[in-house]
C-alpha cells in the first residue's frame, strides 16, 4: 500500500511539473518574438501628450518596448521609405498617398483629425482676426509685411502651410518670413517671442498656451481639416522591420478602446484636442466639419 501511495505521489508530482511547463511555455509563446519596435511621428502628436498616455498603454498590452521618435511627417515618412522605422503615425496625406502607391506601407488606417488655426499677437498688424479664408489671411499678412514663422520642415503643417501660400497666389519672402526648421511647439515660441503670425495644429496650439503669447486669429475653415493616419512599414519591402509589431501597433490605435480614449483624451486647460476616425471615410470628415 505505501509503494502504491508513492507511485501515485510520484505520478501526480510529474502531472504538475507538466502542467507548469506548459504553462510557462505558453506565458512565453504570448510574448512576441522581436519585442522593441520604431514608431516615427509627427511632432504635434508627440507635443501633445496624447502618445505619454497611448504608448505605455500599448507597451502594456502587447508586450513590446516602443522608441518613439517625433519629427515632422515629412522625415518620418522618409524613414518609412528607408524601413528604419515599424510603423509611422503622421498628417501629410498626399505624400502618404505615395508610400501606399509604392507599396512601402501597408495596413493603412485613418486614424483621427483635429485642425489647424492661424495663430498671431493680440494686437494683429495685418487685420487678420475672424477673416473665413486661411489665404487670404496669410495673404494679408504678406501685404503688410507682418512677422510669420514658417516650420519650413517638410511636416505636414509646412505641407499645409505652402497650400495656403500658392492659394493666395503669393510667395512668402523677405526678413518678415522666419524659416524655424524647427517643431511645432518651438516654433510656437519663436512666434510669441517675435510677435509674429504661424500656422499650428490645434492640439499643440493649446498645449503651449500656457507658454506663448499667441491668440487663435483664423480658423473653422474646412480647408484647415488636419487628418491623421497610422501604417505599418511593409516587411516584403524591407525584411529586416518589425512586421508584428507594426501591425500590432497599427490595431491598437484602430481599437474600439484606444479610439475611445483618443476622444476623451484632454489638454491641462481641460481641451479635448483630437476627434477619433478609425472606420470612417475622409468624405464623413469632411461634411462633418
Amino acid at each position: 500500500m505505501i509503494g502504491e501511495a508513492n507511485a501515485a505521489s510520484k505520478a501526480l508530482a510529474c502531472v504538475l511539473t507538466l502542467v507548469v511547463a506548459i504553462s510557462v511555455l505558453a506565458g512565453c509563446s504570448s510574448q512576441p518574438q522581436n519585442a522593441n519596435m520604431i514608431l516615427a511621428t509627427t511632432t504635434s502628436v508627440q507635443d501633445s501628450g496624447l502618445l505619454d498616455v497611448l504608448v505605455p498603454l500599448f507597451e502594456q498590452k502587447a508586450g513590446y518596448k516602443v522608441k518613439t521618435i517625433a519629427v515632422g511627417s515629412g522625415a518620418a515618412i522618409a524613414m518609412g521609405e528607408k524601413g528604419e522605422a515599424d510603423a509611422l503615425l503622421v498628417h501629410s496625406p498626399a505624400a502618404e498617398q505615395k508610400l501606399v502607391d509604392a507599396k512601402i506601407v501597408m495596413n493603412y488606417k485613418l486614424l483621427m483629425h483635429n485642425d489647424y488655426v492661424i495663430v498671431g499677437p493680440a494686437k494683429d498688424p495685418a487685420a487678420i482676426k475672424g477673416l473665413k479664408s486661411p489665404s487670404e489671411a496669410v495673404k494679408k499678412v504678406a501685404a503688410a509685411g507682418a512677422g510669420f514663422v514658417s516650420r519650413n520642415d517638410e511636416s505636414g503643417t509646412h505641407t499645409k502651410e505652402k497650400q495656403l501660400w500658392t492659394a493666395a497666389g503669393t510667395t512668402p519672402d523677405g526678413q518678415w518670413y522666419i524659416r524655424a526648421g524647427a517643431g511645432m511647439a518651438q516654433t510656437l515660441m519663436i512666434a510669441s517671442e517675435k510677435n509674429a503670425y504661424a500656422l499650428s495644429d490645434r492640439a499643440t496650439y493649446l498645449a503651449q498656451k500656457k507658454n506663448i503669447s499667441l491668440e487663435i486669429l483664423v480658423e473653422g475653415d474646412a480647408s484647415l481639416l488636419n487628418i491623421y493616419y497610422v501604417m505599418q512599414v511593409s516587411p516584403e519591402k524591407f525584411p529586416k522591420v518589425n512586421a508584428a509589431g507594426g501591425k500590432a501597433f497599427v490595431d491598437f490605435m484602430v481599437s474600439a478602446d484606444t479610439q475611445k480614449k483618443i476622444g476623451e483624451f484632454k489638454d491641462k486647460n481641460g481641451q479635448l484636442l483630437f476627434v477619433p476616425d478609425a472606420g470612417k471615410t475622409v468624405e464623413q470628415i469632411s461634411g462633418g466639419k
